[in-house]
């Protein structure tokens, strides 16, 4: 490896251009390629953002097969994130890969030996982690302060928000709001409680606007979820409530909280969230710490941070420094790999209309 790190972008996207923009600022950054499996469309997007010199592919073999690249940068839809990955990683990759990690667990399962064979980084974009607040309630949580943890809620919503492009389409998406924004909320509940095994999934979705014209106009292709709840029991006797909606009639699904047998921490959305979901992006309305002093409830309210992060450009970097410092992926398969199993139970869950129990092979660790 050189003095700059080169860098492909496979997949180039709405995504990829915040990628492109992070390694762009980096002056030990290089991006020497592009593929898309839209013919023209890297050569564009590279172009755009002064690339004249990288090159571009219309597919991600060939990209991959590309003398003098060291790491990639994937950012296609779902349904291509597991081929392209280990694809990566064979041809002696490294690889940053866009959320949420693949669809099913076999494919999860490949990744993951693929990863070990290769010997490379393989870290999942979840960029939350890098939000300050995000990072505070986990410190809260590690203190102790709420002795032992029973109970997660977590979730997020839109009133009205159901995107549009390939994230309403089955064989690209695989999952619609479980995909696109449930897989966060399952990450900061993970993430902040220590990543407990997932054991169990009781799950149920639904369409409801989607697929009709009077809420979505483009209800004749809409084919995945728009809304999902779930109960997921963890080890230790901890249990999740999930809930994730693209829209409802209501506000908003709930607030993330946290209950320990010596303190609950309840972290509320603004009044106003951002149709983005400020549960998603760790940008709160409070933190409550409520417990008992002198054998009386008290409510303690813990100031928010107040810097503000960049969170795609922070994941990014530490996945540069990661590479160049020969460090373990920042965030790792081996925690990832929860969430994504947690998904495919849910699916499987609302499919079948049943609890699903989760095994995960022990060769996976």
């Amino acid at each position: 490896m050189g003095d700059k790190l080169r860098i492909g972008i496979i997949g180039t996207g709405g995504i990829s251009q915040v990628h492109i923009k992070a390694y762009q600022s980096f002056d030990d950054v290089e991006i020497v390629a592009g593929a898309d499996i839209i013919p023209g469309k890297a050569r564009q997007v590279l172009d755009k953002f002064g690339l004249t010199d990288a090159k571009d592919f219309d597919n991600h073999e060939d990209l991959c097969k590309m003398k003098g690249i060291d790491a990639v940068s994937i950012c296609t839809y779902n349904s291509a994130h597991a081929v392209c990955t280990i694809d990566a990683l064979n041809a002696g990759l490294h690889v940053l890969l866009e959320k949420p990690m693949c669809v099913t667990m076999e494919e999860a399962y490949n990744m993951v030996r693929a990863e070990k064979k290769s010997g490379k980084i393989l870290s999942i974009g979840f960029q939350p982690r890098y939000n300050p607040n995000c990072i505070k309630i986990k410190q809260i949580v590690s203190s102790g302060a709420l002795g032992k943890i029973y109970y997660v809620q977590t979730g997020g919503s839109r009133r009205r928000g159901i995107p549009g492009s390939t994230f309403i389409d089955r064989d690209k998406a695989a999952f619609g709001a479980i995909g696109d924004l449930g897989c966060y909320s399952i990450d900061l509940a993970m993430n902040t409680i220590g990543h407990p095994k997932p054991l169990t999934v009781s799950a149920y979705t639904s369409d409801y606007f989607g697929k009709n014209p009077k809420y979505y106009k483009e209800s004749e292709r809409f084919s995945v979820d728009d809304f999902s709840v779930a109960l997921i029991r963890l080890e230790n006797d901890i249990v999740m409530d999930y809930r994730m909606a693209w829209a409802m009639h209501m506000d908003k699904c709930s607030d993330f909280v946290i209950l320990g047998t010596d303190a609950g921490l309840k972290i509320t959305t603004p009044e106003k969230p951002p149709l983005w979901g400020s549960i998603i992006d760790g940008n709160f309305g409070h933190i409550y710490l409520m417990h008992d002093v002198c054998d009386e409830p008290v409510t303690t309210e813990i100031s928010l941070p107040r810097e503000q992060v960049n969170q795609f450009t922070a994941k990014i970097r530490d996945f540069v420094d990661a590479v160049k410092e020969n460090r373990p992926a920042p965030i790792p398969t081996k925690e990832i790999i929860y969430n994504q199993a947690i998904i495919d139970a849910m699916v499987r869950s609302a499919k079948e209309r049943r609890e699903i129990k989760i095994e995960i092979p022990s060769d996976i660790f």
